[in-house]
């Protein structure tokens, strides 16, 4: 594993963005994994940045996310389809078809999921995944006690995680009780692993994945079997290691 301790959170998503950028330099067909929330904004700021000065190009690259929830369409203001073409999709020129995320709206959840693993393998795996780190271990949708062997799954979301997401509703009622996620064994299939954690609220859960005992209580933790995870964090997130 590598560790980069980063100074704030605008150090951080620099660091984490110039390992996705090289990702895509060495291989401009790449397979990108992608996160939404917070932490991952900063990110796709520094992308897009580096995208308008022409330092990187996204025109052959494919990208695959973690999670949606369950029951939004692709339009809310909330739906990580949104969050996504306002945040990156729309500002960099990779091409629509070559962007993927799971259907919110599908009734059948089975054949939804069943879809998203298949097309993962049409795509030839993850090359690079980016994983935030939730305040309960929580990696993509996958929360404290889920089975470290499962692929794509729809997923009822935990008290913690809801409340955490809270602040992007409403009101906690708003928030789904379920999203799509790639499982466990889906995210420990990409070559290569990039984390991000910012802000002293992570301190306790960065170190208990990192440095504390592998176990699904804790689903981050089952990133040091990894043999390719990279952490990048600032310095609160880190301040316990």
């Amino acid at each position: 594993m590598r560790i980069y301790r980063a100074v704030d959170y605008n150090d951080m998503s620099r660091k984490a963005a110039n390992i996705l950028s090289a990702q895509v330099i060495l291989k401009p067909n790449c397979v990108l994994g992608l996160a939404t929330g917070s932490s991952s904004l900063g990110v796709y700021r520094q992308l897009v940045n580096w995208y308008e000065k022409g330092d990187i190009d996204f025109s052959e690259v494919v990208t695959i996310n973690l999670d949606e929830y369950a029951g939004l369409e692709k339009d809310d203001p909330n739906s990580y389809y949104r969050f996504m073409k306002e945040n990156f999709w729309d500002h960099v020129n990779i091409k629509r078809g070559n962007t993927h995320i799971p259907d919110g709206t599908m009734a059948f959840s089975e054949m939804e999921c069943r879809r998203y693993d298949q097309l993962i393998a049409r795509c030839g795996g993850i090359d690079m995944q980016l994983l935030g780190l939730g305040r309960n271990g929580h990696i993509g949708f996958n929360e404290p006690g889920a089975a470290f062997d499962k692929d794509t799954h729809l997923v009822k979301l935990s008290g913690s995680t809801i409340k955490a997401n809270m602040r992007f509703f409403g009101s906690l009622e708003e928030v789904p009780s379920r999203a799509y996620t790639m499982g466990i064994r889906s995210i420990m299939q990409a070559r290569g692993i990039l984390v991000i954690a910012n802000g002293v609220d992570k301190a306790e859960i960065l170190k208990a994945a990192f440095f504390g005992p592998v176990t699904p209580l804790v689903p981050a933790s089952v990133l040091q079997l990894h043999n390719n995870v990279t952490l990048v964090g600032d310095e609160e997130a880190m301040s316990l290691i």
